[in-house]
């Protein structure tokens, strides 16, 4: 096995109208909190915690995650993932989804707040069989600096891959890099400071169904900046731009409350944490 910082390798099956766990390893700076059941459809939610508070230079974190047929399962953060100064080497973020049919991931971590200096790779592969569904979603935030200015970090640079039935859907490539170009101008920020993403997969998106959300998020569209667009194959994807971390978690909510409603018959989610 390399050499982790931290590691979490977690599977989960379906047992009983309940989802639970089959197998969970955990070593270094990543564990888990044990399963909570949020509301009566056996649908397990986890807590990733990071113990040491924050990633360093150097770090390197690896998380892999299989459900089983019909597993469902939401999986969030204790807190949000700090990255601070990293004078040696870029911290590194490698995590692997795999979705077997019938399950069900909803991925909702706290921001990523990446603080002055900073140099942050996440690395994500998810790997679906048709039937399955994806809720998956990112917001990155500048952190504080001593001059009061935003965007001090050096790299921010997060990839996704999504494959389904073994054919890729979906490549992500976010890349913000503050030094090389004025990002908060028009073409990446635009006057904004704060950037959320969705990526949604299951076999009910369409464009009808992309309208509706649309019409949910209508009202947030004069303080922020909101884009959705289909994938080539049973998905889309959303774009959130806007000047705090809560408006962006507002919205992402919003449409996680849609999408829990209209396909699962499920009440929103409530991930207390404080």
């Amino acid at each position: 096995m390399e050499n982790w910082t931290g590691i979490l390798q977690l599977v989960m099956e379906k047992k009983k109208e309940k989802t639970v766990t089959k197998t969970v390893y955990f070593q270094g700076a990543l564990k888990v909190l044990r399963p909570n059941y949020l509301d009566n459809t056996g649908q397990a939610c986890f807590f990733i915690v990071n113990p040491g508070g924050g990633y360093v230079g150097g770090d390197r974190y690896r998380i892999e995650v299989l459900l089983e047929e019909q597993a469902e399962l939401i999986l969030t953060t204790q807190s949000a993932t700090k990255v601070y100064r990293t004078p040696t080497a870029p911290v590194l973020q490698e995590t692997e989804f795999i979705l077997k049919k019938g399950s069900v991931l909803e991925y909702i971590p706290d921001p990523l707040i990446a603080y002055r200096d900073a140099r942050y790779d996440q690395n994500t592969v998810i790997r679906m069989e048709k039937g399955s569904t994806l809720l998956y979603t990112d917001i990155l935030t500048p952190g504080w600096s001593p001059d009061g200015k935003w965007f001090k970090y050096d790299l921010l640079r997060l990839k996704n891959e999504i494959y389904l039935d073994d054919q890729l859907i979906a490549f992500d490539h976010l890349k913000l890099q503050p030094d090389d170009s004025q990002v908060e101008d028009i073409g990446f920020m635009e006057s904004y400071t704060h950037l959320g993403s969705m990526i949604v997969v299951d076999e009910r998106c369409t464009t009808g169904f992309l309208n509706q959300l649309y019409e949910e998020l209508e009202s947030y569209i004069p303080t922020c900046k909101i884009g959705m667009s289909m994938l080539h194959e049973s998905g889309f994807t959303i774009r959130v731009l806007a000047s705090s971390t809560q408006q962006i978690e507002e919205i992402l909510a919003v449409c996680t409350s849609f999408i829990r409603h209209e396909w699962f018959a499920k009440k929103p989610l409530s991930l207390r944490k404080y």
